[in-house]
């Protein structure tokens, strides 16, 4: 299957919504327990959120497949900080992750950002060290009470 990167459009929200629902709760179980999923679906409020995020400002880049539904997407602040790398499902192992995070690097180039930051997951994380992101720390924390983990990562582009 091919696919294309192309810009957020507010006809995308929804379906970006299911995409990170989808693959926290599918993918998920695969590095947290069940209790850390639930806790990790729950902290994402759903369509309306990206249609906020993209009016204040931040990028979301999403790649869509030849029947131009979204299939994955990334979201970058203009501070470097790539908030969001999901991935849905019945798209993964496809490329479709160093994809966007080429064309988010690609576009923090173009505005002169020193360098790309993240949070990445236990499931994300050999993605962004195959993406060149060193790892700066692990990060223990709670969500809604239940301790929960990831991945402090950077990358310099300078």
């Amino acid at each position: 299957m091919e696919y294309s990167i192309c810009p957020y459009r507010e006809s995308d929200a929804e379906r970006l919504a299911t995409i990170i629902k989808a693959a926290i709760q599918t993918i998920g179980p695969q590095a947290y327990l069940p209790e850390q999923v639930a806790a990790w679906a729950a902290s994402h409020p759903g369509a309306d959120n990206f249609r906020a995020r993209a009016a204040s400002g931040d990028k979301i880049f999403v790649a869509a497949d030849m029947a131009d539904n979204a299939a994955a997407y990334t979201l970058l602040q203009a501070d470097g900080h790539l908030d969001h790398l999901y991935c849905h499902p019945d798209h993964t192992k496809r490329g479709l992750a160093s994809l966007l995070l080429k064309t988010a690097e690609h576009y923090a180039r173009q505005h002169d950002l020193a360098q790309l930051y993240t949070e990445a997951s236990e499931l994300a994380r050999p993605t962004f060290e195959r993406a060149g992101y060193r790892l700066v720390q692990r990060r223990d924390f709670e969500l809604d009470g239940v301790p929960i983990h990831n991945y402090a990562m950077a990358k310099s582009l300078r």
